[in-house]
């Protein structure tokens, strides 16, 4: 078993990999900005969930080929950029309609679809891959048991520090909202700037080397 040094110095390495904003934090904060603290949480519950599936992929080996093959890395990527754009692009669209009561925003957008959309982009996101593929076996010892069971111990605790990590950025960026509901202007505006935001996003994302 890892002992409580190593183990501490994981937590410390996976948690400054994980606070630095990357496109998971970057579209929570925009949804807690557009459509508040809920929203934002929601949001940071599906991307981890993809982070989850990312997890899961990398215990059972499949991490390794994304480490290995180019073309599906890449592939991952893209996927990932057109739909950042795509949801940036909607935003944009109906910025207008943040301006409505707490009891219109609830029958206007369901839970399920900002889970969606969270999930999408978490396990669309490379930054999780690259944790999981470039960090994680240096803290595995085959001497200490399965590396499959290692692998999948230390990844939960990756997903449990970015949910705390993005539910907070969520968080605070709901409250934000708050404070300019009084705006439905505001409100428009700050809506268009997470669409432009979003589309930023995949467009770097995109262009992004892999390191």
């Amino acid at each position: 078993m890892m002992g409580w040094d190593q183990l501490a110095a994981f937590v410390v390495v996976v948690a400054a990999l994980i606070v630095v904003p990357g496109p998971s934090v970057l579209f929570v904060v925009s949804r807690g900005v557009a459509l508040g603290r809920r929203a934002a949480v929601s949001t940071a519950v599906g991307n981890e969930a993809g982070m989850l599936v990312q997890v899961l992929l990398v215990a059972v080996g499949l991490g390794g080929i994304v480490e290995r093959s180019a073309l599906v890395f890449s592939v991952l990527k893209f996927a990932g950029a057109l739909y950042l754009v795509h949801l940036g692009v909607h935003a944009w669209r109906h910025r207008k309609e943040l301006a409505v009561t707490p009891e219109q925003e609830r029958t206007t957008r369901s839970s399920a679809q900002i889970l969606r959309e969270g999930f999408i982009v978490g396990v669309s996101n490379p930054k999780g891959f690259l944790i999981f593929t470039a960090v994680l076996p240096q803290f595995v010892s085959p001497d200490s048991g399965s590396v499959p069971v290692q692998l999948l111990a230390l990844g939960l605790i990756c997903v449990i520090i970015a949910l705390i990590s993005d539910a907070a950025w969520g968080v605070l960026a709901g409250t934000v909202r708050g404070w300019l509901g009084h705006s439905p202007r505001r409100l428009s505006f700050i809506g268009g700037a997470s669409g432009a935001v979003m589309v930023g996003l995949g467009v770097k994302l995109a262009f992004s080397s892999r390191p």
